[in-house]
């Protein structure tokens, strides 16, 4: 980091710009801002998940994760920059991989919950596509590497699968959805 924050209100955001890593001044409402809003937003929420009693691959998979959206923060706030690599994509998938094999195959759609772990990487799933969304929406406005995109992605399906791994380490099965559920419970 080449300049450290000594100072953190600085009063130069009041007009309603931001400066980026490069200098360059830019509306607290560019594509870029949004995106890299978003992306701090599911750093923040994997800090709340992390504050649960994880077993110790999880924690350490998602503590990777935080630095690795911190990567992706970088390339947002330096245009041009390019910090989040094809291995860090590769790694997600791999660990898809490997989460996916110890779980049931799915046959029906399941709900956001379960354990409270459980829940909070779904709500951090959601905000994950979230994220990938605005950063496909800075990438039209300027260059954003294909990586990060990619990892993005990847990591939504990577939340969604260590969610439902939290339900099966923890003896749950997965929150199922039932269709009409709350249309027949009023008609009974």
């Amino acid at each position: 980091m080449g300049n450290r924050l000594s100072k953190i209100t600085t009063r130069t955001g009041d007009s309603g710009e931001t400066g980026l890593g490069d200098g360059t001044r830019v509306s607290k409402y560019s594509a870029r801002v949004h995106a890299l809003g978003d992306v701090d937003e599911l750093n923040s929420a994997l800090g709340v998940l992390l504050c649960e009693s994880l077993p110790p691959d999880l924690a350490a998979l998602l503590t990777d994760i935080q630095h690795d959206l911190f990567d992706l923060g970088g390339e947002l706030a330096v245009p041009g920059y390019n910090l989040v690599k094809p291995e860090q994509v590769a790694r997600l998938e791999n660990e898809l991989e490997r989460l996916n094999d110890e779980l049931q195959p799915l046959k029906e759609f399941i709900l956001p919950g379960g354990t409270r772990a459980a829940a909070l990487s779904h709500l951090a799933r959601t905000i994950c596509r979230r994220a990938e969304r605005a950063v496909i929406a800075a990438a039209a406005e300027g260059q954003v590497p294909d990586a990060s995109r990619q990892y993005l992605n990847r990591l939504s399906d990577l939340l969604f699968v260590i969610g439902r791994t939290f339900n099966r380490l923890d003896g749950r099965g997965d929150v199922l959805w039932q269709r009409g559920r709350a249309h027949d419970d009023k008609a009974g």
